[in-house]
């Protein structure tokens, strides 16, 4: 049965076909999804609706998913975002923890480590 564990999240990807899927995964999960094809929007975004959690490509035009997520936790230190990057970022990845990052999904994803993900960062 399902609890009160519905959440608002953010998808931050430049690639349509992306957010697209992942939207079709988390609202099948029972989650309400917001989509943003980049870190300037995805701030905007974020200030606007106070997601529960954004999940975000590290790689995108006008500002990539780092800038953003330091811009995001600037202004709200307690948001919890989930990057996703492709194999190979590892650098990336170090760089985004220390600037917040609650986790990390590797590309191309599998369903169940997203919503396993998810799962993570939303309270039961």
């Amino acid at each position: 049965m399902e609890g009160p564990d519905l959440a608002k999240i953010l998808v931050v990807d430049d690639a349509m076909f992306m957010r697209s899927r992942l939207r079709g995964l988390l609202e099948g999960a029972g989650h309400e999804v917001t989509e943003a094809p980049n870190g300037k929007e995805a701030v905007e975004r974020f200030s606007e609706l106070q997601p529960d959690l954004v999940l975000m490509d590290v790689t995108m035009p006008e500002m990539d998913g780092l800038e953003a997520l330091k811009k995001i936790r600037s202004t709200s230190p307690t948001a919890k975002v989930i990057m996703c990057s492709a194999l190979g970022q590892q650098s990336i990845v170090l760089e985004a923890i220390k600037a917040g990052a609650k986790d990390f999904i590797v590309k191309p994803f599998r369903p169940e480590k997203v919503l396993e993900a998810v799962g993570r960062q939303i309270p039961q």
